[in-house]
């Protein structure tokens, strides 16, 4: 999420300057707090000014809306969520086994879903009337799929997952089933398990339905793999 912004006082396309910058962080973070503690509908830009230590007509300077300071926030917090699938799973100067990158990735996942669940279950309610918010989740949801395909398939030319498998498919049931079990889990509060628990039982599930040939991970191939 870029935070280059116009400083006071600036024309909203002239100079950005340092305060500036700081000025629309602190507007984001108090808007994240408040969305958190009221949720989207009952939130308001008044109080997000307020939270932030300006004035109601600041908030101006740096947004059109309360619409589109959410949009910002949801947009940070899918890429945070993303992150594993690329600094994990398709590391290229990774050497770690499939299993240990999937559970490493599942962590982290976990760990950043946690430290957010209160603002993803407001996000997850706005994306359903705001357009916007669900067609930016649902390009994130389909770029995240097609990397998690391109995984898959380097596994099975390495003789490291199911052949048989759909790539695509497989991808999008093994990615859903980790949204929706973190959404249960963290944020609905219906699933009652410890956090090692939780991630030793995905990385299970994920390792079993691509029927992960784990002996291969020892083998003079496991060097090459990806």
């Amino acid at each position: 999420m870029s935070l280059a912004i116009p400083a006071e006082g600036d024309k909203p396309n002239g100079p950005r300057s340092r305060k500036g910058v700081q000025t629309r962080a602190r507007l984001l973070e108090a808007a994240k707090e408040i969305f958190e503690e009221t949720g989207f509908l009952d939130a308001r830009i008044s109080d997000i000014a307020e939270r932030a230590g300006l004035s109601h007509g600041s908030f101006y300077h740096y947004f059109d809306s309360k619409e589109e300071i959410f949009r910002e926030i949801a947009a940070d917090v899918d890429e945070r969520l993303s992150a594993p699938l690329v600094t994990v799973i398709l590391d290229p100067s990774s050497r770690a086994t499939p299993r240990d990158r999937i559970r490493e990735a599942m962590r982290r996942y976990f760990e950043s879903y946690r430290e957010e669940a209160k603002i993803i279950g407001v996000i997850e309610q706005v994306s359903r009337y705001d357009k916007q918010v669900g067609a930016l989740r649902q390009a994130r949801h389909q770029h995240y799929t097609e990397q998690m395909a391109m995984s898959i398939q380097q596994l099975q030319r390495h003789d490291m997952a199911d052949p048989a498998l759909d790539p695509g498919l497989a991808a999008a049931a093994l990615g859903s089933m980790t949204v929706r079990f973190a959404e249960s889990w963290l944020v609905q509060g219906a699933v009652d398990c410890s956090f090692d628990a939780a991630v030793e039982q995905l990385t299970t599930l994920f390792v079993n339905a691509m029927k992960a040939n784990v002996e291969f991970e020892e083998s003079p191939r496991r060097p090459n793999a990806k």
